[in-house]
């Protein structure tokens, strides 16, 4: 279950999103594997009139004086949303699907707007490099996301050796994204930079992120085979 509230423009736009998700894992054999993911959500769109000011409300020396003769559209919008996706894997090599807003909800407050769908396509492998003792992992990925006239296609490639990672990512020709990574049994700490490199360089100096998570073991079913564990971080 997941439930988020966002509110945007000193709350004049409240979204408010509660979704349920089920995956199911299927092991095809001892080395490749399959899971396969569904979410269906339900939201509300909802927008404060009066916090709005249109053109027709000033006045040229003082402001936002006028009453407008805009008509406010609807305050609240409500529909179904619904996602699925499929992930194969093998302990060298994987690959994804994923469509979001299959039934392309109207979420439009003054007039039908449908939300298009967005398609994801994402695939890699896990490269040794080097003795078996001391052994580096590479990892080349690309995802490629679909949603309209928009799409993106990312390219990138992991290094890790030993309880480090380091990546670097080209993201369609806007920015480069570069991180580094520690990881041990039960947690995990990353920081990643973005740096643009379209037109936008001068309107930004890029991002930084960090992340830090737990992940908390529980005891595994008895499985009839053994497979590989699916790829993470």
């Amino acid at each position: 279950m997941l439930v988020t509230n966002d509110k945007a423009g000193q709350g004049t736009l409240t979204t408010t999103n509660v979704s349920a998700m089920y995956s199911y894992q299927l092991n095809i054999n001892r080395e490749f594997s399959m899971k396969f993911g569904f979410q269906a959500a339900y939201f509300q769109k909802s927008i404060d009139w009066t916090k709005l000011t249109f053109g027709d409300m000033i006045d040229e020396r003082r402001g936002f004086v006028y009453n407008t003769n805009e008509v406010p559209g609807q305050s609240k919008k409500s529909n179904v949303d619904l996602s699925a996706g499929l992930l194969g894997y093998s302990k060298r090599y994987f690959f994804g699907f994923a469509a979001h807003h299959l039934t392309q909800p109207d979420e439009g407050l003054i007039g039908p707007s449908k939300l298009p769908m967005k398609l994801t396509v994402h695939a890699g492998a896990v490269l040794p490099v080097g003795d078996k003792g001391n052994q580096t992992m590479i990892s080349p990925n690309v995802l490629y996301q679909k949603q309209q006239d928009f799409q993106q296609l990312n390219l990138g490639v992991y290094v890790n050796k030993g309880s480090i990672v380091g990546g670097l990512w080209y993201r369609n020709q806007d920015s480069f994204i570069a991180l580094i990574g520690f990881t041990q049994h039960f947690f995990k700490i990353g920081y990643s930079y973005d740096v643009t490199v379209s037109k936008l360089t001068n309107a930004t100096a890029g991002s930084h992120e960090i992340s830090f998570s737990l992940q908390f073991e529980c005891k595994p079913k008895k499985k009839k085979f053994r497979t590989v564990s699916c790829p993470s971080f």
